[in-house]
């Protein structure tokens, strides 16, 4: 049974088999893309429809108004399986191939920015936390955080530095503890998380050489969580100053080697992650122009219907080219990765051109509401706040550039 034509994801039977493959490069299970597997997807499919379109509108309506994040999101989001959609059915997920995933996310993108981060997050940072993880780390970190009973948060960017080898919160080791000391910010759910994933190096030492990743309990001493200003878009959503004085973290919260911080983060993250917020970036875009086509069918100006202009149609016409593009593009990155070919570079590709085809669908279709469109009434106000934040998301557009000029220059 296809399901691509009624919703622009990957057809099943194109699925490749994800059965028993571990570790981050894809997600472990049984679908096979059988006739029960079809149809099962097709099934969750329409079920995360009828959410987005219900349930969680209902939910951003109220997050607009109040400007927080109600508790009940989580335990609602977490309730329904929607947090543990990509994870391995070992360690209590759905066990979805990364292609499949990514169709259910474009839907999810529809839904309030807030929403659509929890889910985005949640079903890609447990790559990170199991990466390099032991067993007994799995059982203790790796599945509390897939069931949603333990609340992580990724932890790199810094006030006074880049988000790589530049790092400079260090760690020094005494005894059984290591010592942390510096400041991170702009960290997505500090006023929830149970522990904050933080990426840091020895003392001493430069570039990737003796890079650490350590999970820090929010209550660990030494660790200052301030809250940061609300942000632009994605509202609701509280992002963190956090700040380490001689903050004591047990050796056994260590993911990894000592040295092997930066590699967690990127290569157990970083990939899948810029290939699903291209993946937010069609959802979103196509939320934008259902919702522009739907103006400009109803609203009328000199005795007929915007639809009729030439000027809308040609718009309509780029912007639905845009979201196209933009699909097979993170498509072909995401099957790289779903079967593990190198997928970094496509991954950059992806990113960097949804993005930018986000601004440009989003920007058309508040022009095609016009002046309406401007007030906090409408959706499309709310969606073009939102849209701005993925250009940061795993990277800013100049980065993609970087990774993928790189990569040529090399072949060259």
């Amino acid at each position: 049974m296809s399901f691509g034509a009624r919703d622009g994801g990957p057809d099943v039977r194109d699925v490749p088999d994800a059965a028993g493959r571990a570790g981050a490069q894809g997600a472990l299970g049984a679908f096979d893309g059988g006739a029960s597997d079809a149809g099962a997807y097709a099934a969750l499919m329409d079920e995360v429809r009828a959410f987005v379109q219900g349930p969680a509108r209902a939910w951003g309506e109220q997050i607009e108004t109040t400007g927080r994040l109600p508790d009940g999101v989580w335990e609602e989001l977490r309730d329904r399986g929607y947090l543990r959609l990509a994870a391995p059915t070992a360690y209590g997920g759905r066990g979805l191939p990364f292609t499949a995933y990514l169709a259910l996310l474009e839907q999810f993108a529809q839904m309030h920015g807030s929403l659509r981060v929890i889910v985005h997050v949640c079903n890609g940072l447990w790559r990170s936390l199991d990466y390099a993880a032991t067993e007994a780390q799995r059982e203790r970190i790796v599945k509390p955080f897939v069931a949603g009973r333990r609340r992580v948060t990724f932890t790199l960017t810094e006030p006074d530095s880049g988000s790589g080898t530049d790092i400079r919160t260090t760690a020094r080791r005494e005894g059984d503890e290591y010592v942390l000391n510096g400041q991170k910010w702009m960290i997505i759910f500090s006023d929830v998380a149970d522990d904050f994933l933080v990426f840091c190096r020895l003392e001493g030492t430069r570039g990737a050489e003796g890079t650490l990743a350590l999970l820090v309990p929010r209550d660990a001493p030494g660790l200052e969580i301030r809250p940061m200003a609300p942000a632009m878009g994605v509202s609701g959503t509280q992002h963190g100053h956090l700040v380490f004085t001689d903050c004591r973290v047990p050796v056994s919260n260590r993911l990894g080697a000592e040295g092997q911080g930066l590699e967690i983060a990127f290569a157990g993250f970083l990939d899948p992650s810029r290939i699903g917020v291209a993946a937010t970036c069609v959802g979103l875009a196509s939320r934008a122009l259902d919702l522009a086509v739907d103006h400009a069918r109803r609203r009328i100006t000199f005795g007929k219907p915007l639809a009729k202009r030439q000027t809308i149609q040609m718009w309509v016409g780029e912007m639905a080219t845009d979201i196209e593009a933009g699909r097979q593009l993170y498509l072909h990155a995401a099957r790289a990765f779903e079967e593990g070919r190198p997928a970094t570079v496509p991954a950059a590709m992806a990113k960097l051109f949804c993005t930018d085809m986000l601004q440009r669908v989003t920007d058309k279709a508040l022009q095609i509401h016009g002046g309406i469109g401007y007030f906090r009434s409408s959706e499309i106000e709310r969606i073009y706040r939102d849209a701005r934040m993925q250009r940061f998301e795993e990277g800013t557009a100049e980065i993609q550039k970087m990774v993928i000029a790189r990569e040529r220059l090399r072949k060259t």
